[in-house]
C-alpha cells in the first residue's frame, strides 16, 4: 500500500520505488498510476530492473507491472478485484481448504499477468493511505498483517507545513464520499479548519455554507495541487468565494467574469483553510448539549433544551456509540447525541413522514447528515436495527410492547432513558421503575414572562424521566 502525492515519482521513498519496481500489479486511480514511469522505462536506481527479483546496488528502477485503474463504484466491486489477484478477505480466507498444489496458495487459475503472492501488489494511494483512504478498508478486508503501508505525507500534513498551522490545532474534515455538511459540527469562532476536497467545487460550496451559516467574514485559502511543480494557493473570504462561485456558474464557462474579485476556479485536487469569522451570536453553535430549540425545524414536538440536556446526560453518548431516539420528534435528541463526538451514530425513528423529513434536515442542517431516518411505528419498525449503545424513547412509550422491545434490544447493557409527560405515560414508568429500578426523577422548569407591567414565572410541563441501565438491575437481582 504506497502513498504517493502529486509530486509523483520524484516524491516516493526508495522502500516505496523498490515495491513498485517488484510489483506485477499496481492498482490505483487512473490519476494515480498516470504519475509513475512509462512501462518498462528505466527511472532511479536502486530498484530491481524485473518484477519480483531482489533490489541490487546500482540496478535500473523499472516499473513494468500490469497497471489496473479502479472500477466505480469501487468498494463492491473490490472483494472481487482482489481475489482475481490471489488476495481472499479475511473471512474467505479462513473458511478457505486450499488443496495441495506446486503452485503458490490462491494462484491456481488466475489470469495471465495476476500476482503469485500479495507482496507483489501494490496499491496506489493519495498521501497517507490510513487517513481518510483507501488502507483503512483494505486492512479491514484483509488484516494487518497482510498489508504493509508505506506513507507519503497527508494533505493535512503539507497545508500545515504550508501555512505554519499546528497540526494539533487543527479540525479536519473530509468532503471525500461524505457530506460537506459535517463541517457545520465542527464550526466554531477563530478554531482552524481543513477541509479536504472532493473536487473543484467545493471550495464554493464550503463558502455558500460558511456564509449560510453565519461566517460570511471567513478567511479561505485555496491550496492547489500540494506537492507538485505547480502548486498555487488562493486566499479570499467565504463572501468572495461565494460570489466567485455564483459568476463562474452564471457565466457557465471555466472563465472568470469581470465581477470576480480576481480568484480563479480550482483544480480537482485541492484543500480549503478555513479561519473561522462568526459575524453574530448566532452563528454560535456550541457542542454541548441543550442548543436553543429556534435552531430546529419542529412543530412543538421537541424536546425543550434544559430537558434534552439533561437527557442527553443521562444518555452519557461515547466516542463510536449507536443511540436509538424513538419518538424522534424534530430528532435534536439524536442529532445533540451525533454532535458530541464525530463518531457517535444515531438512529431515529419516527411514524409521522412529513416529521421525518424535517429530522433529516435538521440533522443537515447541524452537521449530522449521516444520521438515519427510520419511518414507522414502534415495536414494528425496531425489528432489524443494528444493535444500540443506548435507547431514548422521547414518545409513544405508551404503546404496546414498545418498552419491552426496547429493554430486549439493549440485550443487558447500555442504557434506557424515558420522558413522560403525561398521567398515563408515567403510570407505564412507575410500573417499570417497579420491576426494574433505575432512577426516577421529575423536571419542573419555569421561565421569566410578563405578567401585566411585571415580571413572574411561567412553569412549563413537568417531565418525569426515567433512567435505568440493564447491566446494574441484573447485578442487583442476581440475574445473568
Amino acid at each position: 500500500m504506497i502513498g504517493i502525492g502529486a509530486d509523483g515519482w520524484d516524491g516516493l521513498s526508495q522502500a516505496a520505488r523498490r515495491a513498485l519496481a517488484a510489483a506485477r500489479v499496481i492498482l490505483g486511480s487512473r490519476r494515480q498510476l498516470d504519475l509513475l514511469p512509462e512501462p518498462g522505462a528505466p527511472a532511479e536506481p536502486g530498484a530491481p530492473a524485473e518484477p519480483g527479483a531482489p533490489a541490487e546496488p546500482g540496478a535500473a528502477a523499472v516499473v513494468v507491472g500490469r497497471r489496473i485503474p479502479w472500477p466505480s463504484p469501487l468498494l463492491p466491486a473490490l472483494p472481487g478485484l482482489l481475489a482475481e489477484h490471489g488476495i481472499l478477505p479475511v473471512d474467505v480466507g479462513a473458511r478457505a481448504d486450499p488443496a495441495p498444489s506446486a503452485s503458490p496458495a490462491g494462484t491456481a487459475g488466475l489470469p495471465g499477468g495476476a500476482a503469485r503472492s500479495p507482496s507483489e501488489v501494490s496499491v496506489l494511494a493519495s498521501g497517507d493511505p490510513m487517513f481518510y483512504g483507501i488502507g483503512t478498508t483494505l486492512v479491514r478486508l484483509l488484516g494487518a498483517d497482510r498489508v504493509r503501508v508505506l506513507p507519503h505525507p497527508s494533505s493535512v500534513s503539507l497545508a500545515c507545513a504550508r501555512l505554519g498551522w499546528a497540526r494539533e490545532e487543527v479540525d479536519v474534515v473530509s468532503a471525500v464520499g461524505r457530506p460537506l455538511e459535517r463541517v457545520r459540527a465542527v464550526l466554531a469562532d477563530r478554531r482552524r479548519l481543513l477541509v479536504l476536497s472532493a473536487d473543484r467545487d467545493t471550495p464554493g460550496a464550503l463558502a455558500d455554507l460558511l456564509v449560510d451559516a453565519g461566517y460570511p467574514g471567513s478567511e479561505l485559502t485555496v491550496l492547489d495541487r500540494l506537492g507538485a511543480a505547480d502548486e498555487a494557493r488562493q486566499w479570499a473570504t467565504a463572501a468572495d468565494w461565494a460570489r466567485a462561485r455564483a459568476g463562474w456558474r452564471e457565466a457557465g464557462v471555466a472563465g472568470v467574469p469581470a465581477s470576480d474579485p480576481g480568484l480563479r476556479p480550482p483544480s480537482d485536487l485541492n484543500v480549503v483553510a478555513v479561519e473561522p469569522r462568526a459575524d453574530h451570536p448566532s452563528g454560535h453553535r456550541a457542542r454541548t448539549p441543550g442548543l436553543p430549540e429556534e435552531v430546529f425545524e419542529h412543530d412543538g414536538q421537541i424536546t425543550k433544551r434544559e430537558i434534552r440536556a439533561l437527557t442527553l446526560a443521562r444518555l452519557a453518548p461515547a466516542p463510536g456509540e449507536l443511540l436509538w431516539d424513538v419518538g424522534s420528534g424534530s430528532g435534536s435528541v439524536a442529532i445533540e447525541w451525533m454532535r458530541s463526538h464525530e463518531s457517535c451514530r444515531a438512529i431515529a425513528v419516527e411514524v409521522r413522514a412529513d416529521r421525518a423529513d424535517r429530522i433529516r434536515r435538521n440533522a443537515a442542517a447541524l452537521g449530522v447528515a449521516s444520521l438515519r431516518v427510520v419511518v414507522g411505528r414502534a415495536p414494528g419498525a425496531l425489528a432489524g436495527l443494528p444493535v444500540p449503545d443506548a435507547v431514548f424513547i422521547g414518545g409513544g412509550v405508551t404503546g404496546q410492547g414498545v418498552l419491552d422491545a426496547c429493554w430486549a434490544a439493549l440485550r443487558g447493557r447500555g442504557r434506557l432513558v424515558v420522558n413522560a409527560v403525561t398521567l398515563e405515560a408515567e403510570a407505564v414508568l412507575a410500573a417499570w421503575y417497579a420491576r426494574r429500578g433505575g432512577d426516577l426523577v421529575r423536571i419542573a422548569v419555569s421561565r421569566a414572562g410578563a405578567v401585566g407591567g411585571f415580571t413572574g414565572w411561567r412553569p412549563a410541563m413537568p417531565v418525569t424521566q426515567w433512567t435505568v441501565w440493564p447491566a446494574e438491575h441484573a447485578a442487583g437481582r442476581g440475574e445473568s
